[in-house]
């Protein structure tokens, strides 16, 4: 199992991951390994996730609001695809912000960085690890119950096609990380996002929030200089 390394070279006097050094760690784990982050056996198992749960939980949800929108509500095809669109691109704004202001928040206390290595700092001392990579659907549901809420309140009558974009365009993000980490990815357009993200990881984790696109980091000037 890897030790995370502050910029001095000691261990950190913390739980590994818990502090934020001022450079990036000298030894980030390259390998699908992984590192147990709770005593109890049930809150283990539940902070692993089948890099397959996200498709088999919501590309029917994805299906049902569509289906809502297009036979129930009776909406033109064209609107239909243009708000789902727009739902898309929602989420890479959403996914953006939850990266840069949530998952790299820096806190101060003790338990806030406990909170913090189990929400992202562990995937930044472990990457690869394989059941670590798509987020755990005991906080996926809720959020999507709560964004679905949110939707109604803004969007009204459209909020099913809206959210059935933004479902979407989250599933694609789980799998396009998955994808980045444990696919070979060797050309195109999908080798480029590779390396982005990569480079989040293994270069400056300061830059590169967008996972599925870097449209935010550019609007928002935190593309690696």
């Amino acid at each position: 199992m890897a030790e995370r390394l502050d910029h001095t070279g000691t261990l950190s006097p913390e739980h590994p991951g818990l502090t934020k050094p001022a450079k990036p760690p000298l030894y980030v784990s390259a390998k699908n390994e992984t590192v147990r982050m709770f005593d109890s056996d049930f809150m283990e198992f539940f902070s692993r996730v089948h890099p397959a749960t996200p498709l088999i939980l919501y590309l029917p949800v994805v299906g049902l609001m569509l289906y809502v929108a297009i036979w129930r509500q009776g909406f033109p095809v064209f609107v239909v695809v243009g708000l789902f669109l727009l739902g898309m691109l929602l989420w890479t704004l959403l996914e953006y912000l939850i990266h840069r202001y949530i998952f790299h928040y820096e806190p101060k206390t003790r338990v806030g960085k406990r909170l913090h290595y189990i929400i992202h700092g562990v995937h930044h001392d472990y990457p690869n690890d394989a059941r670590r990579l798509v987020m755990p659907p005991s906080v996926s549901v809720p959020l999507a119950f709560l964004f679905y809420g949110m939707f109604l309140l803004i969007f009204g009558r459209f909020s099913c096609s809206v959210f059935a974009g933004l479902v979407f365009g989250y599933v694609c993000y789980d799998m396009l990380h998955y994808a980045t980490h444990h696919f070979p990815m060797k050309r195109g357009v999908l080798l480029w996002l590779k390396q982005y993200h990569l480079r989040h990881h293994y270069k400056d984790d300061h830059v590169g929030y967008g996972i599925s696109s870097p449209l935010w980091d550019h609007v928002f000037r935190t593309t690696r200089r």
